[in-house]
């Protein structure tokens, strides 16, 4: 089975000191151990870039760019990146279908992109960001051991 890390994932384990890194590493752990093909999108690297890019003070982790590109590189290494296409038509009818706006727009992509990849499980600290989607099965990092 593949599952998709949502970006809090890939965030938690870039920040050592924060509280949900080691819980991040232990269920990205043990979903590898389970050999399970854990997967990320475009959409997963954009967001990661922003957020990594940001200035501290802006809530970001103010990485500069020579070191976010070393970050994104090891990402790649480390997880299977989904082809983009063909996501728009699928992305259109999920945000329709669920009445989706706002903030919410980025997850709808992100759950367009599991549906034409056959991705079922997404695994993330925001599982309320997800519920709505009918298609995929939430995944809490809380609850791998």
């Amino acid at each position: 089975m593949a599952v998709l890390l949502d970006t809090n994932i890939l965030l938690r384990l870039l920040q050592p000191h924060h509280p949900h890194c080691f819980i991040a590493e232990r269920a990205v752990n043990a979903l590898h151990s389970r050999n399970e093909t854990l997967t990320i999108t475009a959409q997963n690297l954009i967001e990661f870039w922003a957020v990594i890019t940001r200035p501290v003070g802006e809530n970001g982790l103010g990485l500069t760019i020579e070191q976010a590109a070393v970050e994104m590189n090891a990402l790649r290494s480390l997880f299977v990146v989904l082809p983009e296409e063909p996501l728009l038509q699928e992305w259109e009818r999920v945000i329709t279908t669920y009445r989706v706006s706002g903030k919410n727009t980025h997850d709808a992509r992100l759950v367009a992109a599991m549906i034409v990849h056959g991705i079922s499980s997404i695994l993330t600290f925001d599982a309320q960001d997800f519920t709505r989607y009918t298609e995929i099965i939430v995944i809490d990092p809380n609850a791998l051991r």
